[in-house]
């Protein structure tokens, strides 16, 4: 019966070990077997440092996604609203992108990036305001705080 053990504990590292090397060589067949796992509840054969490095990179791109397609939103009303001299040639085109924009945001969206969105308003709405800037060479007056509740921005029928 040790024998078995020993033999068992052997076999249960070789799966982890090889796990981690697939992980090296084919991300794609490691997620493959890692969903193999976790479906027959084979928790102990997990490559846990490379499934919560995963885990936390997929979170991170989640949250970078719905933050820079509410950057676009921001980015696309603020040249509407505020640079004149282009508003008749671009408006169309402008909505057209907050209109798309937002049905991508709708897609995404969960409460809990919905929250990180609130919290990161500010940081989003500068990234923003310097493109913005830079687009119009400086010669637009931009509020410097964001004039848009995140209800609005999120709304698909609100144009300022």
């Amino acid at each position: 019966m040790v024998l078995f053990r020993f033999s068992l504990s052997l076999m249960m590292n070789y799966v982890v070990t090889n796990l981690k090397q697939i992980y090296d060589l084919d991300d794609s067949q490691w997620l493959e077997e890692t969903v193999k796992l976790l479906k027959n509840k084979q928790f102990n054969d997990l490559d846990l440092e490379n499934l919560i490095e995963e885990l936390e990179d997929l979170g991170k791109e989640k949250k970078n996604a719905v933050a820079s397609l509410l950057e676009q939103v921001i980015r696309h009303l603020l040249l509407s609203q505020f640079w004149t001299e282009e508003r008749e040639y671009n408006i169309i085109h402008w909505q057209g992108e907050i209109y798309t924009f937002r049905v991508q945001l709708r897609r995404k969206i969960t409460t809990n990036l919905r929250n990180y969105l609130e919290s990161e308003l500010n940081n989003i709405y500068e990234d923003a305001l310097g493109f913005v800037k830079i687009k119009t060479q400086n010669t637009v007056n931009f509020p410097v705080e964001c004039p848009y509740s995140l209800e609005q921005l999120l709304s698909q029928e609100w144009l300022p």
